[in-house]
């Protein structure tokens, strides 16, 4: 039987279609990443909710588990890109903006790690405890691995970033493992005093090594901003990435001075070390909380005065996770200084945050299906 011309022109138009589709495949760069971390940190904002309601640790469930759906099908998307288009790895790894979103990668399993920690080890048997150690230890070669390997190909790479094009992202390289105090502080409470106490030294070894990474950045940030003024308005959600680092740490710290063994080893030894040692978290996490609020400040002040003027990017997911450790530190002061008013202002930044995250996840789905991004000239890879 002979096919109409419009039969005809309809499978040419699906096949034209299908190969656009699987061509914009190419410009899935690792910014992805960001969807599912900040999807991700949604997640443990729900978990450390200080005036819950019945039924949020079940609606946490189902965002971390919609976020680790998420993630196996950015895995897949960019796993396809690598394959069908060769040399696309490679060329990500060094060019000079899609590079530096590949710690988001490793920052969506961080999230994860900690997310298994709270929502899953409550209801298991101790033997997720033992996968926890392994994830814990083997992110904590893999990130710090990638953090030298990363900052090396930018020292240099032939074609060097300049002071004029800075931003927060350069930051990003170092984040990863700086998580990685973020994740002892989650796990290290319910784990064996002697397991506990190596990933509390490690926990804060490397979120140390982080913050002080992070404060020779915001130097060069600094003075960028003083010479050649605010980035451009596309690239302004990118600021809050500065708002992350101070506000990790400054939870990571409380959460790992909570977390150890007070009758284990030196702090057996030394009955009144543990007090003392909780106080100065305290203490410190207030000085750092300070500065993620006035890179917040700034952040907030520069995106409102060009709102009109921003284009979607996935840079826009900037808007939620750093936000989510700010959140979370702002909550978890307001518990340790048994402060209402603190804690119900974390609150009511969660329910700002969740609402930004839904707003930028629905913004993100219109710039797809509009070729916004996922598009050629359209994303990080250009």
């Amino acid at each position: 039987m002979r096919r109409s011309p419009t039969a005809d022109q309809t499978e040419e138009e699906k096949g034209i279609s299908k190969y656009r589709l699987i061509n914009r495949l190419k410009h899935f760069t690792w910014a992805w990443y960001t969807l599912t971390m900040s999807t991700g940190g949604i997640a443990l904002l729900l978990a450390e909710q200080p005036h819950s309601f019945r039924g949020l640790m079940s609606i946490g469930k189902v965002v971390f588990i919609f976020d680790l759906v998420l993630f196996v099908l950015v895995c897949t998307a960019i796993s396809i890109r690598f394959i069908r288009f060769p040399g696309t790895l490679s060329s990500s790894l060094h060019h000079q903006t899609e590079s530096l979103f590949f710690p988001t990668l490793m920052l969506s399993i961080a999230n994860i790690i900690s997310g298994i920690q709270k929502y899953g080890v409550p209801d298991t048997g101790s033997w997720l405890l033992v996968v926890i150690r392994v994830l814990f230890w083997t992110y904590v070669a893999g990130t710090f691995l990638s953090a030298v390997l990363q900052y090396q190909l930018l020292f240099t790479a032939p074609k060097r970033l300049t002071i004029q094009s800075m931003t927060p992202s350069w930051i990003l390289p170092i984040f990863p493992i700086m998580l990685s105090g973020t994740i002892a502080s989650v796990s290290a409470g319910s784990q064996p005093p002697q397991h506990a106490m190596s990933i509390i030294v490690a926990g804060l070894t490397f979120q140390g090594l982080g913050m002080l990474v992070a404060i020779l950045m915001y130097a060069q940030y600094v003075g960028r901003l003083m010479q050649f003024g605010l980035p451009a308005p596309d690239l302004r959600p990118g600021m809050f990435i500065a708002v992350g680092p101070p506000s990790f740490t400054a939870l990571s710290i409380i959460g790992m001075a909570s977390s150890i063994p007070n009758h284990f080893g030196y702090f057996g030894s030394h009955p009144t070390a543990f007090d003392v040692l909780n106080i100065i978290a305290v203490f410190m996490a207030v000085f750092l909380w300070s500065l993620s609020f006035w890179f917040f400040s700034i952040s907030l002040l520069s995106c409102v005065a060009c709102m009109d003027k921003m284009r979607f990017h996935l840079s826009w997911w900037s808007f939620v996770f750093p936000n989510v450790g700010f959140t979370i530190a702002t909550i978890t002061i307001g518990t340790a200084l048994e402060s209402q008013a603190i804690t119900w202002a974390g609150t009511g930044m969660s329910v700002v945050v969740v609402g930004l995250w839904l707003f930028v996840l629905f913004t993100h789905s219109r710039a797809v299906y509009r070729r916004e991004i996922l598009f050629e000239g359209n994303d990080e890879d250009d």
